[in-house]
């Protein structure tokens, strides 16, 4: 996972170690203010001028913002007993998540800290559906963004991938006799232009891979995992696993 490998629909274990930082604000209106330990400020950035200062959301009341119920990081000591000029540890307790959209920076995105992010993961916690989060509102109905490879030691742990067997782009026939387009564990096109209704009936065909047709392995493999279940069974196992509803 550390290498980029995310897709939208994957559900996660992201942990980052407990680590020195000294707090710059009590908790205020949600949030704890602390020196962060893991960027250096992007002198040469034009647009944007970052203190070096990160503000994490509070955790534990589910009254407030989205983006503070988001909130990944955790401060030890708990918020409450710290106020400015103390040191304490911050990081990511193991935390199951589930990934909403993935986007890669080329050239990497300017945000005021080094290093720049060549990738961006936005991911919501157990128990949060994507519903929780507006299109207009600062989350922009994904959820929380992680930028892996920019210098914050994340540990991620695949948990579950629906459909792992297909790739965007591929395109298969199903036990039905519809032919589809799957773009996402909750992004398939039918080619017959009718409403996806329940989705793909299992078990399933690769027909294309990449536009191109697939290899005898390739086709051996999704027919295998498809051979048994079904889309909704894949639906519900990872609701039960996200307590989520899946982010269309």
């Amino acid at each position: 996972m550390d290498t980029g490998d995310f897709r939208a629909g994957d559900v996660l274990s992201v942990a980052c170690p407990f680590t020195p930082a000294r707090v710059e604000r009590g908790v205020t209106w949600g949030r704890i203010a602390v020196r962060w330990p893991w960027w250096d400020i992007d002198s040469g950035s034009d647009f944007i001028h970052w203190n070096g200062v990160v503000a994490l959301g509070v955790a534990g009341d589910e009254r407030s913002e989205p983006e503070v119920r988001a909130e990944l990081f955790r401060t030890d000591p708990p918020p409450e007993r710290l106020t400015a000029g103390d040191v304490c540890r911050v990081g990511v307790p193991p935390t199951t998540v589930h990934v909403t959209a993935v986007d890669h920076h080329d050239p990497p995105l300017e945000t005021g800290w080094l290093p720049r992010p060549r990738l961006t993961v936005s991911v919501l916690r157990r128990g949060l559906s994507y519903r929780e989060f507006p299109d207009d509102s600062h989350l922009d109905g994904t959820g929380y963004c992680l930028h892996p490879g920019d210098g914050i030691p994340f540990a991620f742990d695949l948990l579950l991938r629906p459909y792992a067997c297909l790739r965007p782009g591929d395109e298969v026939a199903d036990a039905a006799g519809r032919a589809w387009r799957f773009d996402g564990p909750w992004d398939w096109t039918a080619f017959d232009g009718e409403p996806a209704g329940a989705g793909p009936e299992w078990p399933l065909v690769l027909l294309t891979r990449a536009g191109t047709p697939c290899t005898a392995e390739d086709a051996r493999a999704v027919a295998a995992s498809t051979a048994s279940g079904s889309h909704q069974r894949t639906v519900r196992d990872w609701m039960s696993l996200t307590r989520a509803s899946p982010t269309p």
